[in-house]
Parts: structure tokens; C-alpha cells; sequence
């Protein structure tokens, strides 16, 4: 994998002064329905990725949950633990592949969702794009990726960079979760600009939005209709999530509740309707200023 600097260099530009990571054009995945979560630092991307997750396993799907945040914490609900990262065990044998097994990195969580921590560079240094780059290599490597229907790339905040915008050049659909504020809608328009640069090289598509942590959706559901784009789901603020993740569980493992039923169903209805429901969507993002001044008025 190469990162290169100028448009007019080798490799494909995801627009005027795009500096990208581009990789591999032989690390497909092909076999299986890819989704990347996008949204707002601290949004609860990794608390939807892994409930969905276990809502697309109770449907009988073959699972596949990538955490592509150094702070490697996407997956710990599913698995109970912080779990070696694909860098970290990488470093461990010097980057020789070879020596690696499959149960090396890949650690399986809650009813048999398989989880990988890609992790990333220590601050200020390296590239997250070239992790998420390996952690596939590894997985086709093994041929993991041969029996595995769904694979949920969980990714860093809003960060849209060229390093984790990589996991849109393997994704058929980017989902974006958002509360209903300014902050959450505001990232969200820039992310949509983001998805829409990398789906003039790659098939990524944006597949709809998932409120999170709100009582309402008026503000995002405004701001869909302005756009052109759709809410698939609403997730509740509910106290049952926040004490799923003090219990390192996902909300199908705790105890039935009228909270918990709600969010249960709620997951489990998105899971279908992203396995019945192909549907794309051509949104057109605002401008910083525009957004700026759409939101926030009654």
C-alpha cells in the first residue's frame, strides 16, 4: 500500500488536492455485505456496530466486527475484553505474516460474531489507513473472509482523512449515526462529503442514518429532507445502553426489560431492512457556512 500526496500521481484521486491512502486494488472484499459506521467522536458508533452485529448473528448471518480505533474498544461488549490489536501482534512477529494463525487476531464475541481490533499508530505518527489495509490483507490471507456473510467496519469518530476513510474503499454502504444536535448533524454533513468523494472511484454508497442517544429526531430528520437522505433506525437516549457498557454486554445479553426490549427490536428491524433494503442514497452535502446557519433555529 501507498500513500500518495498528488492528484497526478499513481493511484486514483478522490478529488482536487486529495491526499489519500490507496490501497491495495487486489484487497477486495468480495464475498460478503461490507457496512463502515461513521459518526461524531463519542456518538455510540461502537455500541451500535456490535448490537448490530449481534442482531444480523441472530438472524442467522456469519459475522465480522472490525474496530479501526487505536483506542481498540469497539468489540469489548462482545468479547469482555480488550483484545490484542492486528499492529500490536503484527509488531509481535516483526510483520512477518507467515507466522501468524488466524486465532492470533481474530477473537470471537457474543454469540459467535468474530472481532478484530485493527488498532492504529501511537498519536501523532504512522497511518491509520495502512492498519486497516493489513488487517484485510490478513483476513484474505487466511481466507477468513470466505465464510463470512456481514463485516461491520467500526471507524475512529469523524475523522475522514485519507487513512480512516479507507475502510469506504472496501465498504458497499456507509452508515452514519447522529444524535440529534448540532455537533452530531454538523459532523454528519461533513462525513456525507467524505463518503460522496470516495464513491467517485469505489462502489461505496451511503446507505442511511441511524439516530442515536435522542428523544427526537426533528433535527436530523430535517436536515435528511434537505439533503436527500433517510433515518433507518432510532435508538432512544435509554439508561438501559449506558449500563450495558459498565456491564461489557450488548443489549441482547442483559436482562429483559421494557428499555431493553425496545432497543433489542429496534436493532434487530434495522438488521433487516439492511439485508432487504439496497437502496442508495445521492445526498448533497451543505456547506460549513450553510449548515451553520440551517441548524439550530425553531
Amino acid at each position: 500500500m501507498n500513500v500518495y500526496t498528488r492528484p497526478d500521481l499513481k493511484g486514483r484521486g478522490d478529488g482536487e488536492g486529495s491526499v489519500q491512502v490507496h490501497l491495495d486494488p487486489d484487497l477486495k472484499i468480495e464475498t460478503a455485505k461490507v457496512f463502515a459506521i461513521y459518526g461524531k467522536g463519542g456518538i455510540g458508533k461502537s455500541t451500535t456496530s456490535s448490537n448490530l452485529s449481534v442482531a444480523f448473528s441472530l438472524l442467522g448471518k456469519r459475522v465480522l466486527q472490525i474496530g479501526c480505533d487505536p483506542k481498540h474498544d469497539s468489540t469489548f461488549t462482545l468479547t469482555k475484553s480488550l483484545i490484542p490489536t492486528v499492529i500490536d501482534i503484527l509488531e509481535e512477529v516483526d510483520f512477518h505474516t507467515e507466522e501468524l494463525r488466524p486465532e492470533d487476531f481474530v477473537f470471537e464475541g457474543y454469540n459467535g460474531v468474530r472481532c478484530i481490533e485493527a488498532g492504529g499508530p501511537p498519536a501523532g505518527t504512522g497511518c491509520g489507513g495502512y492498519v486497516v489495509g493489513q488487517t484485510v490483507k490478513l483476513l484474505k490471507e487466511h481466507h477468513l473472509l470466505e465464510n463470512t456473510d456481514i463485516v461491520i467496519f467500526d471507524v475512529l469518530g469523524d475523522v475522514v482523512c485519507g487513512g480512516f476513510a479507507s475502510p469506504l474503499q472496501h465498504a458497499e454502504r456507509a452508515l452514519v449515526v447522529a444524535a440529534n444536535d448540532f455537533d452530531s448533524i454538523f459532523a454528519m454533513n461533513r462525513i456525507i462529503a467524505a463518503i460522496k468523494a470516495k464513491s467517485k472511484n469505489y462502489n461505496v454508497r451511503l446507505g442511511g442514518v441511524i439516530a442515536n442517544r435522542s428523544h427526537a429526531t426533528d433535527e436530523i430528520d430535517r436536515f435528511n429532507a434537505a439533503v436527500g437522505l433517510e433515518r433507518l433506525a432510532h435508538i432512544p437516549d435509554l439508561d438501559a445502553v449506558r449500563r450495558s457498557r459498565l456491564k461489557k454486554s450488548t443489549l441482547f445479553e442483559m436482562d429483559l426489560t421494557p428499555e431493553v426490549e425496545r432497543a433489542r427490536a429496534e436493532y434487530m428491524a434495522l438488521a433487516r431492512t439492511l439485508l432487504s433494503d439496497n437502496r442508495e442514497f445521492d445526498a448533497q452535502p451543505m456547506k460549513d457556512r450553510d449548515i451553520f446557519d440551517f441548524l439550530g433555529f425553531e
